[in-house]
């Protein structure tokens, strides 16, 4: 059938389309902003992209659309598709129709590290012989695709606890019925959409119901959020890492490269890797216990780990020119810049770090984050703050109340500006969004260059 989807270069449409495709539909898709990394990968699987939401697009109709979440009533393709009374359904839910049914499904869940951890499992377990499918809100570099069907029962999903669709308020990942869940953590996100923290623990709670009482839930010890949530119910017998869980590391570099993993008191072996910070390794834990319980024993999910290259815009080094190396982050949650700053730190040391922050996500906007925003930095020598037009909030306030130094700028070009003033060999710059940013890393690169 032909499937037109709305929004598809969002991570979650984007890698829906790849699967589509993969079952033999023929699929194109719109979108207001075409950009990378999603565009080339969709390009390249020969899906049909179109810039904006003209009816005409969808002329002659579709069999299915398929209607992303960043989509609203007025918006000209919604409103056709409802007046044509085209056949339409949410991305979450196609997906466990015609993807997840009657699979081994493998969700993880959480404000932060979804797409890494998602990226490891799927890694583990491919490393394992186990060939799962999978979809990931990004592209994995072990993989060079952010979705494929996969050859087992196994499917690994990021799920994400977002809307599903203006006509479906639930989150995303109620539609997956996983049998193996990892929360990951539980922090307060999306403000958008959520009013409060409680609002999505309950949303969270929504997905414990639907995991079987022979399935497994894995989470940190160190979560109120998560403990609340399990005490409105659980039916599902539990596992826990961290300090004091039943799963444990200990640190053989400050940094996160280099840890052993301990899971009932008893070493299984140590994680030697590339990337860095607290945060991967709870990642890598979360991990090692879900691939246990698919049959990965502890040893083989210890040595796929240390095979591991992280997902496209996670610390990715995109750039190193006269001494001075640029990476591509996806942070944009204080918590999220705060470990990764921390994890660049202890790798390098006294070498200077400027912090480049673009606050773009609907939460950023909205100011729901800006309290957390000035300690998040600590880490950095230097804070470059980009100011988007329609912020609605003092982002100089916050600048001031930075404990580095923190300007705030208004262009790409004064950003370039400012760090070609600043930047020596050995200098770590970090460019912090969920966005294009303008094509600031390689604009940044030409300028440093020239």
């Amino acid at each position: 059938m032909h499937i037109h989807i709305l929004g598809i270069c969002g991570t979650f449409m984007g890698s829906l389309a790849v699967l589509a495709k993969e079952l033999g539909h023929r699929v194109t898709g719109s979108d207001a902003n075409v950009y990378p990394p999603m565009s080339t990968q969709l390009e390249a699987q020969g899906i049909e992209l179109m810039q904006g939401y003209d009816p005409a697009h969808l002329d002659p109709a579709p069999d299915l659309v398929v209607v992303g979440n960043a989509l609203s009533r007025g918006n000209p393709a919604v409103e056709h598709v409802l007046n044509k009374g085209l056949p339409y359904v949410s991305g979450p839910q196609w997906l466990a129709d015609h993807v997840l049914q009657g699979r081994w499904v493998m969700a993880v869940a959480g404000t932060h590290g979804k797409t890494t951890t998602t990226s490891m499992l799927a890694w583990v377990l491919e490393h394992a012989g186990m060939s799962p499918g999978f979809l990931i809100g990004g592209v994995p570099q072990n993989f060079g695709i952010s979705a494929r069907l996969g050859g087992t029962p196994f499917f690994v999903v990021e799920a994400d606890e977002y809307d599903s669709a203006f006509f479906d308020k639930r989150s995303k990942f109620v539609h997956y019925r996983p049998r193996t869940a990892i929360l990951n953590n539980l922090e307060f996100d999306h403000a958008d959409i959520f009013p409060d923290l409680p609002a999505i623990e309950r949303q969270f709670h929504h997905l414990v119901r639907t995991i079987p009482g022979e399935g497994l839930i894995i989470h940190p010890t160190t979560e109120p959020a998560l403990v609340r949530v399990l005490e409105m119910g659980c039916w599902t017998p539990v596992q826990t890492t961290g300090e004091g869980g039943q799963w444990q590391v200990r640190l053989l570099s400050e940094d996160g490269s280099r840890f052993e993993v301990q899971f009932d008191g008893k070493v299984q072996g140590t994680v030697e890797w590339t990337l860095t910070g607290q945060h991967n390794v709870a990642n890598a834990l979360a991990t090692l216990a879900a691939a246990r319980h698919v049959g990965v024993v502890p040893e083989l999910g210890i040595a796929a780990l240390s095979a591991f290259r992280n997902v496209k815009r996670r610390m990715e080094k995109v750039a190193e020119v006269k001494g001075v190396t640029i990476y591509d982050d996806f942070a944009h949650h204080p918590t999220a810049i705060a470990t990764t700053l921390d994890g660049l730190r202890k790798r390098v040391g006294e070498a200077p770090v400027i912090a480049i922050i673009e606050p773009r996500s609907n939460s950023m906007k909205l100011g729901a984050h800006r309290d957390g925003l000035p300690e998040s930095v600590a880490q950095a020598d230097q804070v470059i703050w980009y100011a988007p037009p329609n912020l609605g909030w003092d982002l100089a306030a916050t600048a001031a109340a930075c404990p580095v130094p923190a300007v705030v700028c208004d262009s790409l070009e004064a950003i370039i500006e400012r760090v070609k003033g600043q930047a020596r060999p050995g200098t770590e710059v970090v460019i912090m969004s969920n966005g294009g940013f303008g094509g600031l890393h390689g604009k940044l690169a030409k300028a440093l260059e020239g």
